[in-house]
């Protein structure tokens, strides 16, 4: 957001300190970018290139696990050299991830994840809609809404913003009371598991072959 940078415009300074860690910091978000999520990629766009029933029950959990760390290593990936490149010219980005797959619960997974889109959706519409004040509930789904659309004009971006609306919704609801009673350990099972879910969603822009691929991974067509 522009009043983030703001005063930086005018007040930056450029330091042999502040350059080192932005080249650092650069080096380590391409490796994360080439490294890790290209690789990943390589062998979660193979498996995927066949039939859900052409393939393992194992195999097709096993690959929307990588899938989840490939979209993560990609994405986190280029903020970090985002990050290294304004170091390097003097400017101080925020972090725009934070440890995301350690989320309780699907709302912190989003105070973790992609901090800076989510800040941008509250700042300039979930608040301006009247926030927590008046008409929550639609105010929320409004922003899942958006959020899934932003991503990308298919059908699968916009199941999977809304989906994650519904969790979000549910757990502002009742579900965090719920979840609050039980051990961390459930907690961050309980959001690993709809967060993988959820990337099987975004993944596939095809809804036949995302239905054959959830279908098979719960056992559908023996």
């Amino acid at each position: 957001k522009y009043h983030d940078i703001e005063e930086q415009i005018e007040t930056r300074s450029v330091t042999l300190e502040g350059f080192s860690y932005g080249v650092k910091r650069f080096i380590f978000g391409l490796g994360k970018k080439v490294i890790l999520a290209n690789t990943f990629a390589e062998v979660v766009d193979a498996v995927y290139a066949y039939q859900a029933a052409d393939v393992s029950q194992a195999m097709l959990w096993l690959t929307a696990l990588l899938y989840m760390l490939q979209i993560y290593f990609d994405f986190s990936g280029y903020s970090d050299m985002a990050i290294g490149l304004g170091k390097m010219f003097g400017f101080t980005f925020i972090e725009n991830f934070r440890l995301p797959y350690t989320a309780t619960s699907i709302q912190d997974f989003w105070r973790k994840w992609h901090i800076s889109l989510s800040s941008w959706f509250k700042e300039y519409v979930y608040i301006p809609l009247g926030g927590n004040r008046k008409h929550q509930i639609l105010n929320l789904a409004i922003v899942w809404f958006l959020t899934g659309l932003w991503h990308g004009a298919s059908w699968n971006f916009i199941i999977w913003g809304m989906g994650f609306g519904v969790l979000i919704i549910l757990e502002k609801l009742f579900m965090l009371k719920v979840l609050d009673k039980l051990p961390k350990f459930f907690s961050h099972i309980y959001a690993l598991f709809f967060i993988l879910i959820g990337w099987s969603v975004f993944y596939f822009t095809d809804l036949g072959q995302l239905g054959s691929c959830l279908g098979a991974m719960f056992g559908a067509g023996g």
